[in-house]
Parts: structure tokens; C-alpha cells; sequence
């Protein structure tokens, strides 16, 4: 039997959002119905409402989850009812061409709930990347649901299940960072935070973060960060060779998405070096560098999809880290807000006043 519930949607391009009744299916083959604990507020979240993903409205926003299964559909042997789960947008399918050469954390064909949730009249909802978790309650593919354990704060996992593990993932699966290599990270958002912690888990000695805002450099000194440029007042390439004794980090994260902090990333690696790119630009901007440098400077230039993560493995094995106090997710947790409260959060973050607020139901 079908419920209702409130969520939090948008119903065109930067209007509003709006919280309103929805209606959740009972779970067909292969999907659950998760009872939603906490939501981070992610900017993709807002990319949905600005239109920067697609015209597919009205969106059911949020996916930056945990939940508690309280309902599976035939099928469903991954998860059982009562388990406390973090929501993830790769539900690796096991077949794809990425499945089949054993790279499932890169899978083509990642799967989602089927059925479709609807507002009362019928009109169907769009989740955003297949989730839709600013709601009470929502309906996912069994495969979007990664237990963990329920003994720690669900506010504070659950932002593994996009910004920080898309940081971490950066950092320790893209980059490939090791032990005693130097790192540079430039944009110090959620995103570039995450990097800079997930560097200093992998165990860099030399983790230089760049920003125009002196915060936010406070905020990434605070998680890790060994030294700050202020790329408003510093040239961030001279910054960062300035600290890796003049040839560049091993591994450069660009985190912000922009053509001219995507040149700055390349010039600032040293020879070999990687760059990883997992800062999201926008459709129209273009990259120019000259073919010779590309060819001189050697090493890859990479871009990060989700972190590279394969949930199943990964999430358990950060929610360990943090247990362990390697790993102060709390820290990424700047405030806790109700479901009311997400159209100022998304100022907030605009204002770059926040790592993240998450909504707790």
C-alpha cells in the first residue's frame, strides 16, 4: 500500500522549493523503502533547482542520505528490513563493459528504482540522481543501500554518500595518493576539504590547500592542511612550488571546476605528477593548454566521478575510519536543520558560510 509523506521539491527552473505531500510506492522487485534519518544539503542539490542538470521537473531533491530500510521489494537480498543504510547513486549493475572488466566502481549502468514516486495528483518526480532523500521517505533500487553501522551519527556518514566521498575518493582512489607524497588541493569547499582529508588518511606528509577565502583555509589547516596560499593575494602555481621544494606536488586536486584553477592544478604538479580533476564544470566552458606541455609535463590527467568509489567497499571502510577518530566527519557537519529550513541552506552555501547543513527527520 502506497504512503504519503512531506518532501522538498522544485517545480521549475530556479524557482522556489517547497515542501509538499508526496506519494511512495510499496517496493517492487529489486527496491526498498527507506525511512530517511539525515540529508545533506549538496550543491548538485542545487544545481538540480538552477537548472544545471536537466529540464526534468518537478525535481524530488536531495541523496546525501542515511535511512533505515523499512521495506524491500522481491528479489532484494543485499539488505533487510530494519537496516540503518547510507544511500549511494552507484548501484553497480554487474554487467556493463566497467562490471565485466572487473572496474565496478567506473559502472556504465548504474540502476534505480523503477517505479516512479508522484505528488498527490499523479505528476510524477524526478529524484535527484535517482534518490530523492529531502523526504520523510523514499524509494530507491536495493542497490543504492550500503549497511553500516548504527552506532554512529547518521548526520555525520551520510555525507559519504556523495560530497565527502567524492573529496576522499579524489584523493585516495583517483589520485592513487601514498604514502609520504606531497599534495595540493585548490578550492577549499565540502568537496576540497574531503580531498584534503582523504590525503591526509592516505598518507601524505605535505598537503597544501589554495583558496580565495581565508576560512575556508582556516577550515582545511584544521583538516589536515599543512600549508595555505591565498591564491587572492599569492600566485597558487609559485604557493604551492614554493612548499614542494620548487618541482610541484606529487598529486594536484582541483576542486573548483574552472578552466583557470584547471591550468593552475596542471602547472602546479611536479614532472610526472597527476591531476585530478572532481570540481564540476559547466556545459560551455572549454580548457585550452599547449599540446607540448602536455607532452613535456608527463604523468595523467584524470578526472573524478563520484571519487571512483565502489560503495560497498568504501563506505563500511570510512565509517571505520571515523570510528577509529581517523576521519572527523563531524567536523564537515556545520549545522542541523529541518526540512523547512533548505532554501536558506542553499543561500548558505552560496555565501560559502557552511561545509554542509544537513537536514535531520
Amino acid at each position: 500500500m502506497s504512503q504519503k509523506v512531506q518532501a522538498v521539491i522544485v517545480r521549475a527552473k530556479d524557482a522556489p522549493v517547497e515542501t509538499v505531500t508526496i506519494v511512495i510506492p510499496d517496493p517492487g522487485p529489486g527496491e526498498a523503502v527507506v525511512d530517511i534519518l539525515t540529508c545533506g544539503v549538496c550543491h548538485t542539490d542545487l544545481h538540480y533547482k538552477l537548472g544545471g542538470i536537466g529540464n526534468d521537473y518537478p525535481y524530488l531533491l536531495g541523496h546525501e542520505a542515511t535511512g533505515v530500510v523499512s521495506a524491500i521489494g522481491a528479489g532484494v537480498e543485499n539488505v533487510a528490513v530494519g537496516d540503518r543504510v547510507i544511500l549511494n547513486w552507484r548501484a553497480v549493475c554487474g554487467q556493463c563493459r566497467a562490471c565485466a572488466k572487473g572496474q565496478a566502481q567506473y559502472c556504465f549502468n548504474t540502476a534505480n528504482a523503477t517505479q516512479k514516486m508522484t505528488l498527490e495528483d499523479g505528476t510524477e518526480l524526478s529524484p535527484a540522481l535517482g534518490i530523492g532523500a529531502f523526504a520523510e521517505k523514499t524509494l530507491v533500487a536495493a542497490g543504492q543501500c550500503t549497511k553500516v553501522d548504527q552506532d554512529v551519527d547518521p548526520a555525520a556518514v551520510g555525507l559519504l554518500g556523495c560530497g565527502v566521498m567524492a573529496g576522499i575518493g579524489a584523493a585516495m582512489n583517483t589520485g592513487e595518493v601514498k604514502r609520504g607524497e606531497s599534495v595540493a588541493v585548490i578550492g577549499c569547499g565540502g568537496v576540497g576539504i574531503a580531498a584534503i582529508a582523504g590525503a591526509q588518511l592516505a598518507g601524505a606528509t605535505t598537503i597544501v590547500a589554495v583558496d580565495i577565502d581565508d576560512d575556508k583555509l582556516a577550515m582545511a589547516k584544521n583538516m589536515g592542511a599543512t600549508h595555505t596560499v591565498n591564491s587572492r593575494t599569492q600566485d597558487a602555481v609559485e604557493g604551492i612550488k614554493a612548499v614542494t621544494g620548487g618541482f610541484g606536488a606529487d598529486v594536484v586536486i582541483e576542486a573548483v571546476g574552472r578552466p583557470e584553477t584547471y591550468k593552475q592544478a596542471f602547472y602546479a604538479r611536479d614532472l610526472a605528477g597527476r591531476v585530478v580533476l572532481v570540481g564540476v564544470p559547466t556545459p560551455e566552458m572549454k580548457l585550452e593548454l599547449p599540446l607540448l606541455d602536455v607532452f613535456g609535463h608527463g604523468g595523467s590527467l584524470k578526472s573524478s566521478w563520484y571519487g571512483d568509489c565502489l560503495p560497498s567497499r568504501d563506505f563500511p571502510m570510512l565509517v571505520e575510519q571515523y570510528k577509529l577518530g581517523r576521519l572527523d566527519l563531524d567536523a564537515f557537519v556545520s549545522e542541523r536543520i529541518s526540512l523547512g529550513d533548505v532554501e536558506a541552506a542553499f543561500t548558505k552555501m552560496g555565501e560559502g558560510k557552511v561545509l554542509r547543513s544537513v537536514v535531520e527527520l
